[in-house]
């Protein structure tokens, strides 16, 4: 990969690059839109990742350019003209994490940058974190400057938010910088602190691309607007309840009557994920793989009902996937209303559970899924030829 980008970048800009950097995708395992209500979520960063190169622009006049290697498209960045997104448009991540930079009153010198993605686009995967999470990495060396970690996650939240007009959380980012090889991450977004979990042995997690693809932005504010809401209300009801996570799901049922119905099956989605993910947890610090399955699938079961952020050919899959074996449990993995379904299956029959998954869709929906089998992998870094730097708890470098 690095030959690769290296290549590219001789090639659209006659010289080597100075930066290298990767930034992976991640899959959320448990805790589905939890992570904006304060919650905690289990999720793992990916061996897909986004990968950039980059160089100060020579000369001075504050135009980026940037190439994506894989689809060959191009874009030209003025540093000086960032105020309005293009709508629907990639560039829109980049601009927005420049605008972020400058309101932190950190400079950008202009770059030229290719950019390879190996993170399945609109997915469920997150490509979108995969490049925010590179490209600062790239922008932050270029401009000389550290900054912890949590400091750019809320740079790629802030991005999203305020310039590309997605209310999302920070699960993403978070799960793109503190990956661990072989674990899962806890995240705690309350506190904002990260544990890693161990993945048990002979497991092993297919993704399976319902082909639908998803765009988050009007759906994802509805459902934050739906808990933001239940939270308004719950907080009359229980002095002290600040956000869902301060609501048992014993404490929401009493309050049933309160919330208009819609609202109470939000709440309801995201408070069981939180009890999801803590008893998920102890299930895996017990070695019951089983019972973490089972709680993958009754969170996929909240999805279809409460939350209603599935579609029909993400169900199909999960309920193929309940009549293979090496199934584990599956669930829809992301924001939702399309893209993936995560399974933990044995390994012993990964391959054997990918392609029959394929087949049967195939014969359920008449749509050829992709499936991949994803192992854990480390967070985001930056590379120099082919040594590495990890990102450690205090900085970048």
């Amino acid at each position: 990969m690095i030959t690769a980008l290296r290549q590219g970048f001789q090639e659209n800009f006659g010289s080597l690059p100075e930066v290298l950097s990767r930034a992976p995708g991640r899959l959320e395992i448990l805790g589905n839109h939890t992570d904006y209500n304060e919650g905690t979520v289990l999720s793992v960063a990916v061996d897909r990742a986004m990968h950039i190169a980059a160089s100060p622009a020579p000369g001075s006049s504050g135009l980026c350019r940037v190439v994506d290697l894989v689809s060959d498209s191009r874009r030209t960045i003025d540093l000086h003209s960032l105020e309005q997104p293009r709508k629907g448009d990639w560039g829109n991540y980049i601009k927005g994490l420049i605008v972020e930079l400058h309101r932190r009153e950190i400079r950008v010198p202009a770059f030229d940058a290719v950019l390879y993605g190996t993170v399945p686009l609109s997915a469920g995967m997150s490509s979108s974190a995969a490049l925010e999470m590179a490209m600062l990495l790239v922008l932050l060396k270029l401009a000389g400057v550290e900054l912890p970690w949590l400091e750019c996650a809320k740079i790629g939240q802030a991005c999203e938010n305020h310039y590309v007009g997605a209310n999302t959380g920070l699960l993403d980012q978070v799960s793109s910088l503190k990956g661990k090889k072989g674990h899962l991450i806890y995240s705690d977004f309350r506190h904002y602190t990260v544990d890693n979990v161990p993945i048990p042995q002979g497991t092993a997690f297919v993704v399976a691309n319902s082909m639908v693809k998803h765009n988050l932005t009007n759906e994802y504010n509805e459902r934050r607007e739906a808990c933001e809401e239940a939270v308004h209300i719950l907080a009359g009801a229980y002095p002290g309840v600040k956000a869902l996570r301060d609501v048992t799901v014993q404490q929401l049922h009493a309050a049933e009557k309160l919330l208009p119905p819609l609202v109470f099956r939000r709440a309801l989605h995201v408070v069981g994920e939180i009890d999801r993910v803590e008893t998920g947890r102890e299930a895996l610090r017990k070695g019951d793989i089983a019972g973490f399955g089972k709680r993958m699938q009754q969170s996929h079961q909240s999805s279809m009902e409460n939350f209603e952020n599935s579609c029909p050919e993400i169900d199909r899959l999960v309920e193929i996937g309940q009549t293979l074996p090496g199934y584990l449990g599956a669930r829809i993995s992301g924001g939702g209303f399309g893209g993936i379904s995560v399974h933990l299956v044995q390994s012993q029959d990964a391959q054997n559970y990918q392609k029959s998954l394929e087949k049967a869709y195939q014969e359920r929906c008449g749509i050829q899924t992709a499936t991949m089998l994803c192992q854990a992998d480390d967070g985001a870094r930056l590379l120099n030829c082919n040594a590495s730097v990890k990102l450690d708890g205090s900085g970048i470098f």
